[in-house]
């Protein structure tokens, strides 16, 4: 197999169904930080976000679905595309119904993320890798742990914890992370499960993303 046919073979497709160009352009450009590369499909309606998820079933990775467009609104959609195409993971754009209420709903109905609009840049392609990946992005408010809670575990990791978290959002394996820090590929595995253990989550990218949420990157700096 060449380069191209791999880069190709590893290439998501995702749908954005939404209406207003200058989100779709954000979506584009978060998108195009992800890795391996990301094909971006995109609809402005509902009607039109059906007919591509028909001629694109078999190979979409993801719908970024907002919940006001010009012919529908509401978690109908959601409950439409739950229905007709349940194997298809579904992520919830919105700005309008970003209450956690309608969050918590919108997960229970069987989408894999919510994405408010007011999101962070940097919060946005986190959520994304998360979907993308095979798990699920909920927002602060949306989760059991209140924004609080989160700030207080993430205040309690070390020094030498922090900077690995730094690196870990920088996508740096653990071989990299303890070429950066001069120390072993052993310790930083400790320090992963320290990390995964005091934040009171299961993977590293949701650790990463309770860093990014909680503002808690960037105000260290690795040796």
């Amino acid at each position: 197999m060449s380069e191209s046919d791999l880069v190709s073979s590893l290439r998501s497709k995702v749908l954005s169904i939404e209406d207003h160009e200058l989100f779709r352009d954000g979506l584009r450009r978060a998108l195009a930080e992800i890795d391996p590369p990301v094909e971006v499909l995109e609809a402005g309606t509902f009607a039109g976000g059906l007919e591509q998820i028909a001629g694109h079933e078999t190979d979409l990775s993801l719908v970024l679905l907002d919940l006001h467009l010009p012919d529908a609104t509401g978690l109908g959609m959601l409950r439409r595309l739950r229905d007709d195409f349940p194997l298809l993971p579904v992520a919830i754009v919105s700005g309008e119904s970003s209450e956690p209420r309608v969050m918590r709903q919108a997960l229970d109905l069987g989408a894999v993320g919510f994405l408010p609009k007011s999101s962070s840049r940097a919060v946005l392609v986190s959520a994304l890798r998360l979907v993308l990946s095979g798990g699920t992005y909920a927002p602060p408010e949306a989760m059991s742990a209140p924004p609080d809670l989160r700030a207080e575990r993430v205040a309690g990791l070390t020094p030498r914890q922090r900077e690995v978290g730094e690196l870990l959002a920088k996508g740096l394996t653990n071989k990299e992370i303890a070429r950066v820090l001069g120390i072993s590929a052993d310790t930083v595995k400790n320090h992963v499960a320290a990390i995964l253990d005091v934040l009171d989550v299961t993977n590293r990218t949701e650790a990463v993303m309770t860093l990014v949420e909680t503002g808690a990157l960037g105000t260290t700096k690795a040796p």
